[in-house]
């Protein structure tokens, strides 16, 4: 796309950034339906927390133990398969310390590599159903990038995550990027993987890129978790009731008649029921 380019860099860390593990399991399915060979990972002694994130012991085939350590890395795909656009990903464990440093030897390599655009996908809980479609914000800090691709320019300030600084990194280096993030129903973030999430940043991310992407059995799962939700929500009539609020505020947020005085009403309404899941302080607005 004229936008990112040809070789884009696709982002998605384990941690902050991935409620309901809707990144990660992006990027893991990107990593399953092509070929790829790892170009670099960071030395984890340098940015790792092991009394955070510890190292995890497992047998494999022949029976030995091994230990594995978090990692970070990037990944070249060994063929061009997807509809000319080259996706290279960038995929494993947001780091507990120097993000300057761990910023840095990645854009060395992206730019080493010839990287034309990154792509940063996250997913933050937010107060919406499950039972609609899930929203996803895309936007970019270049002006370029936004005309090209028809994407917004977040106006939040506050904490950020690896991605962001990722992203400043990237756009300081001369690699345009552009962010997308899920919005994953709060009540079920934390519990279980979204599919639905998942294949919604995969369907935003073909967007941009200009990618071709298998979804495989993504369309299946999203379908089965949203049917797990809706059983487990029918033996419980405070939860069913939570649910339809956020739909009729969801509804209220997509009707092409919706008036900035129509939203605070209905969300005033909201509050006034007793809602109390994790308000925030725009429309689908990345806080990371």
């Amino acid at each position: 796309m004229d936008g990112l380019g040809r070789r884009v860099l696709v982002a998605a860390f384990d941690g902050w950034n991935d409620a309901g593990e809707a990144a990660s399991a992006a990027v893991a399915h990107l990593r399953e339906t092509g070929a790829y060979d790892s170009v670099f990972s960071v030395d984890p002694e340098l940015y790792f927390d092991y009394q955070y994130t510890r190292p995890l012991v497992s047998t494999d085939a022949e029976g030995r133990r091994q230990l594995r350590w978090p990692e970070a890395t990037i990944l070249r795909p060994t063929k061009t398969t997807r509809g000319g656009t080259q996706l290279w990903l960038l995929t494993g464990v947001e780091p507990a310390r120097a993000w300057q440093a761990f910023a840095s030897e990645f854009l060395d390599v992206a730019l080493r590599e010839d990287i034309t655009g990154f792509v940063s996908l996250g997913s933050m809980m937010s107060d919406v159903p499950h039972t609609r479609p899930i929203s996803i914000f895309a936007g970019s800090d270049s002006e370029h990038v936004r005309t090209a691709l028809s994407l917004e320019r977040s106006t939040y300030e506050g904490p950020v995550g690896i991605l962001s600084v990722l992203g400043h990194a990237a756009d300081a280096a001369g690699i345009p990027s552009a962010s997308l993030w899920a919005s994953v129903p709060h009540y079920v973030a934390g519990h279980t993987p979204s599919p639905k999430a998942t294949l919604a940043l995969i369907d935003r991310l073909e967007d941009i890129t200009g990618a071709t992407i298998p979804r495989r059995d993504l369309a299946a799962a999203a379908t089965t978790w949203e049917a797990s939700i809706d059983a487990a929500a029918a033996d419980d009539e405070e939860m069913t009731e939570y649910i339809h609020q956020l739909e009729r505020t969801r509804d209220t947020w997509d009707s092409p008649e919706a008036s900035g005085d129509a939203i605070a009403q209905e969300f005033e309404r909201y509050l006034r029921h007793g809602g109390d899941g994790p308000t925030k302080p725009g429309r689908d607005e990345p806080r990371r």
